[in-house]
């Protein structure tokens, strides 16, 4: 088939959407399928453009897919207005080289959302070039948006509306709707879309490149690292963003200083220099940062965890299912997950216990709890790493939706 990935995040970013949608388009093109991607620069999580590209120029790139990159506005501080001043730019500046596909014809387009900005575009070029769309949900934008209170106050009744009146449009007006987990087909469906449209697409693991970590790796990232031998890691790695809430982390660490545990943030993104003072000015010896580290370095880095940690605010669980906790899972790692009973993974660990503890978002002594009980654990958890090898294996995942989006 023809293909056109049509998203705002793509590789080389290291995490998060960016990562699996990078992953796909190197699958599907080395299955044999013809496929062109529409992007941006990298900029994610660091929210600052990748070295060697450029914010105002268009690029276009050669590899396993034609790749062509678009202009867009990154701000340093992300703010609910210049986050959708970002979206926006991207959708503007992507418009030509979409409507540039008409001539080459695809037969599918896979919009990855966010953005949704983006989906009248991908309409019109279906339109006009007899492709069958495809949106793909990462995240639920305007439910993430309302659910973190981030339209506001006075007038956010009436952006309230006016989002999810274009939301409706975007996903009532595509052939298919998939996305990555069964809480978020339900919300598609409580949306409007018939269920015969709406596919499951889970993000993934390379499994095996998890299971598969020796002892001398760890040691060897540990003492690159600089981290003692005889503490306990407690690991965040990822984005350090709006979403998360990590404030509690730092006041999970300071309630435990006199544990022989060490809480290790490893990531990038809008918040983390806000973490960073609010260390120091705790004087808190038992919290420490790090870069994302590079991706081959990420099995040793997952396997060192004694207790991740998985935080997200109130009301964003089954909005955006955080795809870090895959790799956690394939890794056979102790999670400790914020997250209501009744959303996705609180449902997750209900079905399966042992699989990860699920502790209440927003409660600094229910995550201390939660920490205490996951290091009681034995380190290999046997529950996480079947689970990832029965639902989360990438080779099955993506022949699955090859499968769906023909069909």
């Amino acid at each position: 088939m023809k293909i056109l990935v049509y998203g705002i995040n793509y590789s080389p970013e290291l995490t998060g959407i960016g990562k699996y949608t990078g992953e796909m388009v190197d699958w599907m093109a080395r299955q044999g399928h013809e496929v062109r991607v529409i992007t941006a620069p990298p900029y994610y999580p660091e929210w600052k453009v990748g070295e060697r590209y450029s914010a105002w120029r268009y690029r276009r790139e050669e590899g396993v897919a034609t790749v062509w990159r678009c202009p867009l506005y990154v701000p340093r501080q992300p703010s609910t207005l210049k986050r959708l001043l970002h979206l926006g730019s991207f959708a503007l500046s992507s418009f030509f080289p979409l409507m540039a596909q008409r001539r080459w014809k695809p037969d599918r387009i896979i919009g990855v959302v966010p953005t949704l900005f983006c989906t009248p575009g991908m309409r019109l070029l279906a339109k006009l070039s007899g492709a069958r769309t495809v949106l793909h949900i990462q995240d639920y934008e305007v439910d993430a948006m309302l659910g973190l209170g981030m339209a506001g106050k006075g007038n956010g009744g009436k952006v309230a509306k006016l989002a999810s009146a274009f939301e409706r449009s975007g996903l009532h007006n595509v052939d298919n709707v998939s996305t990555i987990s069964r809480s978020m087909m339900n919300k598609a469906q409580e949306k409007g879309v018939p269920a015969e449209k709406v596919i499951f697409f889970p993000n993934w693991s390379e499994v095996a490149r998890f299971r598969d970590v020796s002892a001398t790796q760890v040691a060897v990232l540990r003492e690159q690292l600089g981290l003692p031998a005889d503490q306990k890691i407690i690991l965040y790695s990822g984005n350090i963003g709006e979403k998360q809430g990590l404030e509690s982390v730092i006041d999970a660490a300071s309630q435990l200083q006199h544990q022989p545990w060490l809480f290790v943030i490893v990531g990038q993104g809008g918040g983390k220099a806000r973490l960073e003072k609010l260390a120091a000015e705790r004087g808190l010896n038992n919290v420490r940062f790090f870069p994302l580290q590079p991706y081959e370095a990420l099995p040793a880095l997952l396997k060192m965890g004694d207790c991740h940690l998985v935080i997200q605010k109130r009301g964003a669980a089954d909005a955006v299912l955080p795809s870090k906790l895959t790799n956690i899972l394939a890794v056979g790692g102790n999670a400790v997950i914020t997250a209501e009973a009744e959303t996705e993974l609180g449902q997750l660990c209900n079905a399966i216990p042992g699989i990860a503890v699920c502790v209440e978002p927003e409660s600094v002594p229910a995550l201390v709890t939660g920490i205490e009980s996951a290091l009681a654990l034995p380190k290999d958890n046997r529950l996480a790493h079947e689970y990832a090898e029965r639902t989360l294996e990438k080779e099955n995942v993506l022949s699955q939706f090859i499968a769906d989006i023909r069909g």
